[in-house]
C-alpha cells in the first residue's frame, strides 16, 4: 500500500439501523412529506453508487484477492476447504425452495412440481441478472401464472425484491463461519444466533442489485464477528462467486410468498361474506 486513506463511519451500523427504521415507520405515517422525498432521492444516490461504482469493480476486486492467496501459496487449500461449504450451501438453497413450495401447495392444493415449473423464468433470468429488482417483471409473468391475483403480486413482488433475500442470508451465515474457521476461531452457537437476528434485520435495507446484500452486511461482519481487512475481502469474493443462485433463491421464494398472501386474503374474504350473509339473515 503506497498510502491510506481512514474515513470513519458516520454512524455505527446499529444506530444507522435504528434511525433507518425509525425514519421509514414514521414517513409511511404522514402524507405529501418533503422529508420522504429527500431521502428517495438519497436512495437513488446509494443505489446509484453501488450499481455504477462499487459493483463493476467487485470482479477486479475479487481477481487481486485469488491472486494474493495464489502468490501466497493458500489458493488451493482454500478452494479446498471452500468447496465443500458451496455443497452444503447449494443443497440449503435448494431445500428452502422445495420446503417454501411445499408448504404453498398444501395450501394452494395444487402439484409443487407445477408451482415450481412455472417460476423456472424467474429463477433463469434471477441467475444471469444477480439482482432482484431487474427480475421483477419476469417474476410478475410467472407468478400470475400460478394463479395469483394480480393485486397481490403487484404488491408482493416488489416489496420482496427488497426484504426478502433468504438465499444471501444463507450464503452470509454460512460462508462466515467457513471465514471462522479457516482463521482459527471457533463460530458459537451464542455468538452466530444474535447474528443471523440482526442479518435478517440488516437485508431489509440491502438493495437489491447485485452485490448490494454483502454490502449492506460488512458492518455487522465487522462489528458483531469481528471480521477485518482479511475476513471482508474474502466474504466479498465468496459471496460475488454464487451471487447468481443466491439471486435466484429470493426471486423464487419470492413467488411462494405471494401464494400464501394471496390464500390468506382469499380466505379473509370468503369468512367475511359467510359473516355478511350471516347478518343478513338474522
Amino acid at each position: 500500500t503506497f498510502f491510506s486513506i481512514d474515513i470513519p463511519p458516520i454512524m455505527s451500523v446499529m444506530s444507522a439501523l435504528v434511525f433507518s427504521f425509525v425514519m421509514g415507520i414514521s414517513l409511511s405515517k404522514i402524507k405529501n412529506s418533503s422529508i420522504l422525498n429527500i431521502f428517495n432521492e438519497f436512495s437513488s444516490i446509494v443505489t446509484n453508487i453501488i450499481s455504477n461504482m462499487l459493483i463493476p469493480i467487485v470482479p477486479i476486486y475479487v481477481g487481486a484477492i485469488f491472486s494474493k492467496l495464489s502468490f501466497s501459496g493458500e489458493i488451493f487449500s482454500t478452494l479446498k476447504s471452500f468447496a465443500l461449504v458451496y455443497i452444503i450451501l447449494f443443497a440449503l438453497q435448494g431445500v428452502y425452495i422445495i420446503i417454501q413450495y411445499s408448504f404453498a401447495s398444501s395450501i394452494k392444493k395444487e402439484n409443487p412440481l407445477k408451482l415450481l415449473k412455472n417460476m423456472l423464468p424467474a429463477y433463469l433470468t434471477a441467475a444471469g441478472t444477480q439482482s432482484s429488482s431487474a427480475t421483477i417483471p419476469v417474476t410478475i409473468e410467472c407468478v400470475n401464472n400460478n394463479d395469483v391475483s394480480e393485486e397481490v403480486t403487484d404488491f408482493v413482488i416488489p416489496l420482496s425484491a427488497t426484504i426478502h433475500l433468504a438465499g444471501d442470508t444463507i450464503t452470509l451465515v454460512l460462508t462466515s463461519m467457513a471465514v471462522m474457521y479457516m482463521t482459527g476461531r471457533i463460530p458459537t452457537f451464542s455468538l452466530m444466533l444474535p447474528f443471523i437476528f440482526m442479518l435478517g434485520v440488516t437485508m431489509v435495507a440491502a438493495p437489491g442489485v447485485p452485490g448490494g446484500g454483502v454490502m449492506a452486511a460488512l458492518g455487522i461482519l465487522e462489528s458483531m464477528l469481528g471480521f477485518g481487512t482479511l475476513e471482508k475481502p474474502i466474504m466479498i469474493a465468496l459471496h460475488a462467486a454464487q451471487d447468481s443462485f443466491g439471486t435466484a433463491t429470493n426471486v423464487t421464494g419470492d413467488g411462494a410468498i405471494a401464494i400464501l398472501v394471496d390464500k390468506i386474503l382469499k380466505d379473509k374474504e370468503t369468512s367475511n361474506e359467510n359473516l355478511s350473509d350471516f347478518t343478513i339473515s338474522e
